[in-house]
């Protein structure tokens, strides 16, 4: 909640669809001053990691409606809001988001990595998935992380293969 009220707060303040990166900062840094102006280009980052904006053409776009968004009077976003989560950690708020209970995620998802033998993100991208959770983009970054993870280890098994004397083969050697 504290994100996307901290998201929200300048497109809410300024009643537009899309800002200037620097817009935002200013609205977040000067304006408002909750954050410094690096933490607000942080906040940007986060926000774009955590699918509630696009970028551009050095604008800003919410891909949420900011006016759905309360802001209560007097808040202040808590710093932590700078900190990007994991991907399980997104993925698991989705499904709590989904209306799963957190526990029972939590229990599921681990289910799935044992019984599948796959990452922790996998099974969570998995989970969340077959509860109706919007993951998507979380998805398509863990499909990405598992391609890379399979070119390293191809790439180790060949270097391995290409890296052995011919001495090492034991029908040479007999």
């Amino acid at each position: 909640m504290s994100l996307e009220a901290a998201v929200a707060a300048p497109f809410k303040q300024r009643a537009k669809a899309r800002l200037g990166e620097g817009e935002f900062v200013v609205a977040l840094s000067l304006d408002r001053d909750w954050f410094s102006p690096d933490q607000a280009k942080r906040l940007v980052d986060v926000a774009v990691g955590r699918g509630l904006l696009d970028a551009d053409d050095g604008e800003l776009v919410t891909r949420f409606d900011p006016d759905d968004v309360v802001i209560p009077e007097g808040f202040t976003p808590d710093e932590s809001v700078l900190r990007e989560q994991s991907t399980f950690e997104t993925a698991l708020d989705a499904i709590v988001s989904a209306g799963v209970e957190k526990q029972r995620a939590v229990a599921g998802i681990n289910e799935r990595q044992r019984t599948l033998e796959i990452t922790i993100e996998a099974a969570a991208v998995l989970y969340a998935k077959e509860h109706g959770a919007a993951v998507d983009r979380l998805a398509a970054a863990v499909r990405s992380d598992l391609a890379s993870a399979g070119e390293e280890a191809a790439d180790e098994n060949a270097r391995g293969d290409d890296s052995r004397d011919e001495t090492d083969d034991p029908a040479e050697v007999a």
